[in-house]
């Protein structure tokens, strides 16, 4: 095969890029190691930026999207058994979240690729990024019991933070930063109508606790507990009794239950690449860079990076500009680690740390007392969490 794109991964990032390119009369083809059903159907963040809603809107794949999403203008952060609203509307005028599932966006853009005629093969085994420090990369794969070739211009890893594609750089290319915290997520998927028109955050005692959703009938929830715990241990009512005691420290508010769907534990970790591109082969997504999903971030980061490698690939094809090209990583890191920033901010200021002793913890809680009474350290939350400004291309 050959095309001039080859994009390695059909999640939000891999798909939106296709999209983009092909928006911009760019072709691609995407390959995929998991089937279509299990990229449709797993449960992954929700909480799309703004930008990342203009973004959808404007590539015209997000109508489902703005029929069903729920609009949030503010978030709730809880402790001290008081709720303090971070509101949006006041602090970012214009500016809001939409909670819409990951798996939502992915099913969006799989429908619009296949309509348009765009490739995707799923269930490939075996893959190779090859030959990308020259002009004539290539990718090599098993597909249906066949052995395969797509040679092409660029080759984009969209793959994950587990995937092949940043393991293929040479040694010695790549510096990685990573931290890893001292805790995980437990994630609880319920149906159940949610407790609350807008996200909660609390913190207590016990650890900390959000209380999400999904839909107007689907709530998403999360538990502090140890990296290393067993799910076994967590029935669901003792879920329910956790949930209850970290999230019901305000007067007046109960939390409603209802049957589990779906549970799972998940380390909390940062980690970025750099450079995010090596010869012809860029990285975009987890496969350059994760977050602890606290400030919800990882998916939005991801339809920057695309955004900024599809205009620099448009210039490259338009007239062999290549500056934005060379220039990828540059303009995505900066963004990449103001959201690590953010997305550690959040953890550190909303988590139990069993390291901390009495004079960390006052500090803990004399910065939740002044992000939630300072109009500029709302602000900055705020803004912050709502997402800055779209890329736009140097002139």
């Amino acid at each position: 095969m050959r095309t001039q794109v080859a994009i390695i991964g059909a999640g939000p990032a891999g798909l939106l890029l296709a999209h983009l390119l092909r928006l911009r009369g760019i072709e691609s083809v995407v390959i995929e190691a998991r089937s279509r059903d299990y990229v449709e159907h797993r449960v992954r963040a929700g909480v799309l930026e703004q930008g990342t809603v203009d973004t959808l809107t404007d590539a015209g794949v997000g109508e489902r999207m703005l029929r069903e999403g729920l609009v949030h203008h503010g978030i709730e952060l809880r402790f001290g058994g008081q709720g303090h609203r971070i509101a949006f509307e006041k602090l970012v005028p214009g500016r809001a979240i939409t909670v819409y599932g990951q798996q939502e966006v992915v099913k969006d853009l799989i429908a619009a690729r296949l309509e348009a005629g765009g490739e995707i093969l799923f269930e490939v085994a075996d893959v190779v990024p090859e030959e990308f420090g020259g002009p004539s990369p290539q990718v090599s794969f098993t597909h249906e019991g066949e052995r395969k070739v797509i040679q092409a211009d660029f080759i984009a890893g969209c793959d994950g933070f587990h995937g092949v594609c940043r393991d293929t750089i040479p040694a010695g290319v790549l510096t990685f930063f990573d931290k890893e915290y001292p805790f995980g997520w437990l994630g609880v998927l319920a149906d159940v109508a949610p407790s609350s028109e807008e996200l909660i955050y609390s913190s207590n005692a016990r650890g900390f606790a959000l209380h999400s959703m999904r839909s107007p009938t689907l709530s998403r929830f999360y538990l502090q507990v140890a990296p290393d715990e067993d799910i076994a241990n967590w029935p669901d009512d003792r879920i329910w009794d956790e949930l209850a005691a970290r999230l019901e420290t305000v007067p007046g508010w109960s939390l409603a239950a209802g049957p589990v769907l779906e549970k799972g534990i998940t380390a909390m970790r940062s980690f970025v690449a750099e450079p995010m591109q090596h010869g012809r082969l860029y990285l975009a997504g987890d496969a350059a860079h994760i977050v602890p999903p606290t400030g919800a971030k990882g998916l939005n980061l991801a339809a920057f990076d695309v955004t900024v490698l599809t205009e620099a690939l448009a210039a490259w094809y338009a007239s062999g500009e290549g500056s934005l090209l060379d220039g990828y990583s540059q303009a995505c890191l900066r963004r990449v680690w103001r959201a690590q920033h953010f997305s550690w901010w959040m953890t550190t200021l909303l988590h139990s740390f069993g390291s901390y002793d009495a004079y960390d913890r006052r500090l803990q809680e004399s910065y939740r007392d002044y992000v939630c009474t300072s109009d500029a350290a709302s602000t900055s939350l705020a803004e912050n969490y709502v997402g800055l400004g779209r890329y736009r291309s140097p002139a």
